[in-house]
Parts: structure tokens; sequence; C-alpha cells
């Protein structure tokens, strides 16, 4: 692959003649993929949003593939995102940037001294976890309540009114992302190790996995895995695991069920810190749902199981499946952050 300098990857805005007004670019950067999103800065609240360009890339989390080639992912998303919405970084008012693997102020101050380099002085920029935007997603840019991210991994997040904040889980594979695609994936895997040297019992996820990968036997399967340990390749395999549960596979069933203890578990240890569902439980707070783990199947629907779960303890929260992507919550968030500021007449999101 052809790498780029940030010169390089900036250099076409100067190419072309931009159209009028300011813009906002907000940032989705996951263990799977980056999304870049421009909408107008003086916008209307309509449904659906206004999007003027939108931009893919790869991962950029920077535990996952190293600093460099993180920024150079989150750099091309950006510029891409400007050209196609044919806007200079003169245009840009702000920049909410929302990545896994910012799990510390001091990696929020090192993307931030990053960004100053690339953007004008009068450009509010914000750095955030990925979880952030994930529930911005579902509360229209307003930060209260929790979000349960269940995607390649996981990840619980929760603010209260006042600006309080807490996690849970979401330390990455190595410390037990469990719950993840690729936690139940990975599961997945060894139950097929276990079974083929008999330190298990028998289970159809055998035939399933090695027929998805095209591979012959389980020895082929300790190849293919350390070959390429990326994690969303791993991940890839959850559509089987639900498969085979939905079969009747008791090793399989047992893995979701377990699944959906350990993303309730996150979900109720965010909740209990910050008391979103007061001294009884039952005030009530979003619970916004995002990734592929947590999207319903024919028999199996993890998401719901969770629900239930959580509900059982704190009945005042209420499920949301966002209708906007993580990317445009990221940038609902930079625009509730300066919407004061704004020309317009813009008003706070209601």
């Amino acid at each position: 692959m052809q790498r780029h300098t940030g010169r390089d990857m900036w250099d076409a805005e100067e190419c072309q003649s931009p159209r009028m007004g300011s813009v906002i670019l907000g940032v989705d950067g996951g263990a799977s993929n980056t999304v870049c999103v421009c909408i107008p800065a003086a916008m209307p609240f309509n449904d659906p949003l206004p999007v003027l360009s939108r931009t893919v890339a790869g991962c950029s989390n920077h535990n996952s593939v190293g600093e460099d080639r993180a920024r150079e992912t989150l750099e091309r998303v950006m510029s891409q995102a400007l050209l196609k919405a044919r806007r200079r970084r003169s245009n840009v008012c702000a920049v909410c940037l929302a990545v896994a693997g910012v799990n510390h102020p001091i990696d929020q101050q090192r993307m931030l001294d990053w960004l100053r380099e690339i953007f004008p002085s009068h450009v509010k920029l914000f750095v955030e976890n990925d979880a952030v935007a994930a529930l911005a997603s579902g509360t229209m840019g307003k930060l209260h309540g929790c979000v349960l991210i269940a995607g390649t991994g996981t990840i619980a997040y929760g603010f209260t009114r006042d600006g309080r904040e807490a996690r849970a889980a979401g330390a990455g594979p190595v410390l037990g992302d469990w719950g993840s695609g690729y936690g139940i994936s990975a599961q997945a895997m060894t139950a097929v190790v276990r079974a083929y040297d008999g330190r298990g019992p028998e289970t159809v996820l055998t035939n399933n996995i090695l027929d998805f990968l095209g591979l012959a036997s389980p020895d082929e399967l300790i190849g293919w895995t350390y070959e390429d340990q990326s994690w969303a390749r791993i991940a890839d395999l959850l559509p089987v695991v639900v498969e085979s549960a939905e079969s009747g596979d008791e090793v399989a069933n047992k893995i979701l069920h377990n699944s959906v203890g350990e993303l309730a578990s996150s979900v109720k240890a965010v909740v209990q810190r910050l008391e979103l569902g007061g001294e009884d439980g039952k005030y009530p707070f979003p619970l916004v749902m995002v990734g592929k783990v947590l999207e319903a199947n024919k028999r199996w629907d993890i998401g719901k199981e969770v629900i239930d779960c959580v509900t059982k303890h704190y009945p005042g929260a209420y499920p949301i499946h966002p209708k906007v992507e993580p990317a445009v919550g990221a940038a609902l968030l930079a625009w509730n952050a300066i919407a004061s500021e704004l020309d317009g007449g813009i008003r706070n999101v209601q």
C-alpha cells in the first residue's frame, strides 16, 4: 500500500474552488474501520440530518496499528471528507475525533496537539473515546446516560448530567473484552481446539468454522489464527457462532449466554458507579445500544437479552437504537459544544 505524508493528503484542496459555508467534521475510529462525516455548521435538525460527505478507511486504534498508521488513517478520512464536500480546512469550525484507544488524558492531549498542527487556529478541537460518540449518536449530542458498544471490541461508558463519567470493559482482547465479537469468536475457536484434542465436548462449531474459513482440519485453524492476529478478522466469525447456536449447539449457546452476562455486567457496573438509576434503580436514563453483536438474528437477540438483564436491576433504563452512526454523533458533540458561538440563529439541541 502506498503511504502518504500529511502534506500529500491535503494537496488536493489547493486545486479546487471550495463552496462557501462552515462545516464540522465528526470522526468515529473503531477497531475495524474509521468513518468521517462532514456536516454544515448552520444546520437545521431535520430527519435525516444533512451530511455533506462521508468517507471510510481502516482501523485507527493506535493500540492495534501503531500511532503513525493510525494518524495516517485519520488524516486521510478527514482530507477526503472535505474534498468530497468541496470544502477546505479554512471552512472547518470544529472537529470531534472519537477514537478507540483514547483512554487517558495523556492520549487526548497528544491527539489534540497533533490536530492543532493540521487545522487553523480558529478551529475548535475535541478528542474523545469512540464510546462517547456512540452515546451521542443516540442522544443527539447530549452526554447523559449509558452506552454499550459491542462490535469487534466492547465497552460500556456513562455520563451523569453534571459531567461525571465512568466506564467498564474496553481493555482490549488481552485483558478480556468478553462479550465482544472478538471475545465470542475467540471462545468459539478455543472450543473447536478443545473438542479436537479431547479436552472439550463435540460441537458443530468445528465444521461450521472450518467450512467458513475453507480449512480442512482444526490443525489448520491454529496456523490461520497466528498468521494474522487482527482483532477484526477473528471477530468476523461471529455470524458462524450465532448460526451454530440457533441450530441448537450447546457449546455455541453457552458462549452466547456468557456473552450476555458479560455485557450486562459492564452496563450495570457503570450505572451503579454513576447512580444513573437513582436509589431504587427506577430513575429513567437512556441506554444506547451500538454494535453488530447487539443486532437481532433469527432466534438469538443478544441485545434484547442484555436489556432484559439490565432492566431487572434498573427498570428505569430505556433502550435506544440510534438512527445515526457514531461519526454523526461525534459531529453532534462538536456542534453542541460550539452552537452558542455560531452565527445564523443556531439554537441548542432540544
